[in-house]
C-alpha cells in the first residue's frame, strides 16, 4: 500500500509539471479534468476510447528501514511554446511578403495593359502611313555614303576661302562626321529608310549653300591710310606668305629682317636682313634692299658689318638700325647709309645676360620696336620681377621719354611688337600656330587678353618686326622670310 502512494504520488507530480506549461486557469481546469481518471476508468458503448494511462504497477522493493523504492520512467510531456511563437513569426513575415508580390502582380497587369493600348496605337499609326501617301522604301546606304562624302568635301574646301573664323564651318563639318557615324550604325542595324536622316541631309545641303554663297562675297576689309591709328586695334592677320630664306642660309635660324619706316618719306622702299650668326647671339653682318623685287632675287644694295651687336632685336626707323651692343646695357643708333655708328647709350635698369628673355629665343633681352608714333625698347627689369617693360625713345638722343611697367612675364611670351602705341605679345600653341594673346595700351595703361591665331611654317618665331607703311608683320622663322597682312578693328 505504501509504495502504491508513491506511485500514485509521482504521477501527481507529473501531472503538476505538465500543467505547469500553461496558465494558472488552464492548470486548474486540466487538474480537475485528470483527476477523475485516477479513481476510476470511463465505460463507454460502442467503440472504447481509453483515456490516457496516467499510472501502472511498478514493482519496487522495501530497505532495511522499511522504505518502498521503485523506479518510475517520466516521458518529456513538456509543451513546445517557443518553437509554436517562432512559427507564428514565419507565419506572418510569409503573409507580408506575398501581400508585397501580389501589390506588383497588380501593377505589372497595369503596366501591361497600358502598353498594349500603346502598341495598338502604334499598329494604327503604321497602317495609316501604308495606307496614306507617306511611304518608307529600303535605304540606300551606299547613296548616303556618297551624299556625305561629297558634303564633307565640300566643308573641307570651302574651310580656305573663308577669312577669320571658321567657327560654323567647323560645326557642319562636325555634324556631317556624326551623320556618317550614324549612317553606319544605321546600316548595321536597320535596312528602313529613316526619313530623319533625309532631312538632316537636305539640312546640311542647305547651310552648306548658304555658306558657299556668303563666301563668294568678298568682304573687303576698310582702308586705313598708313601711318594712322583712326582704327580699334588689331583684328587679325592673314595666311603666312613666305618671301624667302635668309641670305646667309638655312644654318642661320636667328636674326629680324623688315621694312625701314620713315614718316616723312613712307612711300621709301628699303629693306634689312639681318641674320645672327649660328650661336645665335652675334649680330655681325646685314644687308640692305632699296626695292622688295631686289630683296627676291638677292640684289642687296651694300652688305656691311658691326662690331657686335646682340640677339635678334634689332630695328630699322628713318635710315638708321637700331640694335642692342653685345654683352651690355647700350643701345646702338648706326647709320646704315655711312656704315657708322652715330650713338651709343646705356638703357637704365635693363637685365642682360639672356635673363628675361623671350621664351624659345635666346639673347633677346632688349627689343626695339617702330610703330605710327617712331621709336620703342622692350626690355624687363629685376625691379619689375622679369615682367615687360616698355618705354618710349627719342630716336634722335635715345633718351627714355616715358615707361611702362605690365605685369606680363617675359620669359612666358615667345615675342612682342608695337602697333599704334599698343604692345602685343605672343605664345606658341604648337609647331603650326602662334596666339596673340596679350595687349597693353600705353595709351590708357590697360592691360587685356586677345586671341588672334597666326599660322607658322615652323618651329619657332625669333622676331617680329610691325611696319606702317605697309601695314605687316615681318616674321623671322627659323632662317626664312614671312610677312603677314594686318587686318585693324573699324
Amino acid at each position: 500500500m505504501k509504495c502504491t502512494q508513491v506511485a500514485v504520488l509521482l504521477l501527481m507530480q507529473s501531472v503538476s509539471a505538465l500543467a505547469g506549461t500553461t496558465t494558472a486557469t488552464e492548470a486548474t481546469t486540466h487538474l480537475y479534468t485528470v483527476l477523475p481518471y485516477l479513481t476510476q476508468p470511463r465505460n463507454t458503448n460502442g467503440t472504447l476510447h481509453a483515456p490516457p494511462k496516467l499510472f501502472a504497477n511498478v514493482s519496487g522493493s522495501v530497505d532495511d528501514e522499511g522504505t518502498c523504492q521503485c523506479s518510475v520512467y517520466l516521458p518529456d510531456t513538456t509543451f513546445p511554446v517557443q518553437k509554436v511563437e517562432q512559427l507564428e513569426i514565419i507565419a506572418t513575415t510569409l503573409s507580408k511578403k506575398f501581400e508585397a508580390e501580389l501589390s506588383k502582380v497588380r501593377e505589372y497587369s497595369k503596366r501591361i495593359e497600358l502598353y498594349q493600348q500603346q502598341i495598338l496605337n502604334l499598329t494604327i499609326r503604321v497602317q495609316h502611313m501604308e495606307e496614306g501617301s507617306i511611304s518608307y522604301t529600303e535605304l540606300d546606304f551606299q547613296l548616303l555614303k556618297v551624299e556625305i562624302s561629297e558634303l564633307e568635301k565640300l566643308v573641307t574646301q570651302l574651310k580656305p576661302s573663308l577669312v577669320g573664323s571658321n567657327v560654323i564651318i567647323e560645326q557642319i563639318y562636325l555634324e556631317i562626321t556624326n551623320l556618317t557615324i550614324l549612317v553606319n550604325e544605321l546600316e548595321s542595324l536597320d535596312k528602313n529608310n529613316v526619313l530623319a536622316i533625309r532631312r538632316q541631309i537636305t539640312s546640311l545641303q542647305k547651310r552648306l549653300k548658304e555658306c558657299e554663297e556668303n563666301a563668294n562675297k568678298t568682304t573687303v576689309p576698310p582702308y586705313f591710310p598708313p601711318g594712322t591709328c583712326i582704327h580699334r586695334g588689331l583684328l587679325n592677320v592673314s595666311q603666312p606668305y613666305v618671301v624667302k630664306l635668309n641670305w646667309r642660309g638655312f644654318s642661320y635660324k636667328y636674326g629680324s629682317w623688315g621694312r625701314d619706316y620713315s614718316p616723312s618719306n613712307p612711300e621709301n622702299e628699303v629693306y634689312w636682313v639681318a641674320p645672327l650668326n649660328t650661336d645665335g647671339r652675334y649680330l655681325e653682318y646685314y644687308r640692305i634692299y632699296n626695292s622688295f623685287d631686289n630683296l627676291l632675287l638677292f640684289k642687296p644694295t651694300y652688305e656691311s658689318r658691326i662690331t657686335y651687336g646682340e640677339g635678334s632685336g634689332a630695328a630699322l626707323y628713318n635710315n638708321y638700325l637700331y640694335y642692342h651692343a653685345y654683352n651690355s646695357r647700350y643701345m646702338v643708333k648706326h647709320d646704315i647709309k655711312r656704315n657708322t655708328q652715330v650713338l651709343r647709350k646705356e638703357l637704365p635698369g635693363a637685365a642682360i645676360g639672356n635673363r628675361f628673355s623671350y621664351a624659345g629665343v635666346a639673347w633677346q633681352d632688349i627689343d626695339f620696336a617702330v610703330d605710327e608714333s617712331g621709336l620703342w625698347v622692350i626690355y624687363s627689369t629685376e625691379n619689375n620681377v622679369g615682367n615687360i617693360v616698355i618705354s618710349k625713345l627719342n630716336e634722335t638722343t635715345l633718351d627714355v621719354l616715358n615707361t611702362w611697367q605690365t605685369r606680363q612675364y617675359k620669359p612666358s611670351v615667345s615675342n612682342a611688337f608695337m602697333l599704334c602705341g599698343v604692345l602685343y605679345a605672343t605664345r606658341p600653341l604648337n609647331t603650326k600656330k602662334e596666339e596673340i594673346f596679350y595687349m597693353y595700351d600705353t595709351s590708357t595703361g590697360q592691360e587685356d587678353r586677345i586671341s588672334v591665331i597666326m599660322d607658322k611654317k615652323l618651329d619657332t618665331i625669333q622676331s617680329i618686326d610691325y611696319n606702317p607703311t605697309d601695314q605687316r608683320l615681318h616674321v623671322y622663322n627659323d632662317g626664312y622670310l614671312v610677312s603677314y597682312d594686318v587686318t585693324f578693328q573699324p
